[in-house]
């Protein structure tokens, strides 16, 4: 175990309410594709692709790509998740904030997730709001063809009634996009005394701004292969390494 893990470990032996934000990163070791890395979906298409507008101008073709590349029903949960659940389970672990959409954080057994971008678990009709599970979807776009039109509510015009998956789209919101949401999150974050981030290049907004309301001298912990813009701030923590492997040797060394 190197320095920096020894130090982590020390801090989170002290802590009592630890906030964790987890990216990508964390599901690559089930085997999910992240975004941005040389292998991820943006190499397969461009950003657009996940756009609100690309949805309604191409709602078929974004289903097609969705299920192929989002939706992640058979992946299990890696170490990583697994020790966040445990830490929970444990009580200084009191939060989870996720980018992802997987679900993989509550298949591991964490029960105080905040799914920031949604889930690809669901999907609901923009009029009458009638939810669909991910496999109903599949089901439908076996069966029919315009799949992604909700045939419980009439509307006038057709693309009211699309069933959007329950993801937060490039020029979308999601439920937590409010003043409460938002006051919720950072609530928690400004009583956290150990923020980690776990997986994620922090870049886009506006989880990315979401470490700086912790508390001055609030220790921040960065797991993550690649640079993000807090790595050489005060009281910040970088370990460039599996986190799956860095998680069980800080879980070690616990008291």
């Amino acid at each position: 175990m190197n320095e920096q893990t020894r130090i982590c470990a020390e801090i989170i032996n002290r802590a009592k309410n630890i906030v964790v934000l987890t990216g990508a990163g964390i599901s690559t070791e089930s085997g999910i594709k992240d975004f941005r890395s040389r292998t991820g979906i943006y190499q397969l298409a461009p950003e657009t692709i996940l756009s609100i507008d690309y949805f309604y101008q191409h709602p078929e073709q974004f289903y097609q790509f969705a299920f192929e590349h989002l939706y992640h029903p058979n992946a299990m949960p890696n170490d990583g998740h697994r020790i966040l659940a445990k830490w929970e389970k444990q009580g200084c672990l009191k939060s989870i904030i996720t980018q992802n959409i997987d679900g993989l954080h509550q298949k591991a057994g964490s029960e105080h997730v905040i799914e920031f971008h949604g889930t690809m678990k669901t999907a609901t009709c923009q009029n009458c709001r009638t939810k669909y599970s991910a496999d109903e979807m599949v089901l439908r776009q076996s069966k029919m063809s315009d799949f992604y039109v909700c045939d419980k509510c009439q509307t006038r015009h057709i693309r009211d009634r699309f069933i959007k998956p329950d993801v937060v789209l490039f020029g979308d919101t999601g439920e937590w996009f409010t003043e409460e949401g938002f006051g919720s999150i950072l609530g928690q974050i400004e009583q956290a005394d150990c923020v980690m981030a776990l997986g994620s290049s922090l870049k886009v907004t506006p989880f990315s701004h979401f470490p700086e309301y912790r508390m001055p001298g609030v220790p921040l912990i960065i797991i993550n292969i690649g640079d993000t813009r807090y790595d050489s701030q005060a009281d910040t923590y970088v370990i460039r390494k599996s986190i799956g492997e860095s998680l069980a040797q800080i879980d070690n060394n616990l008291n």
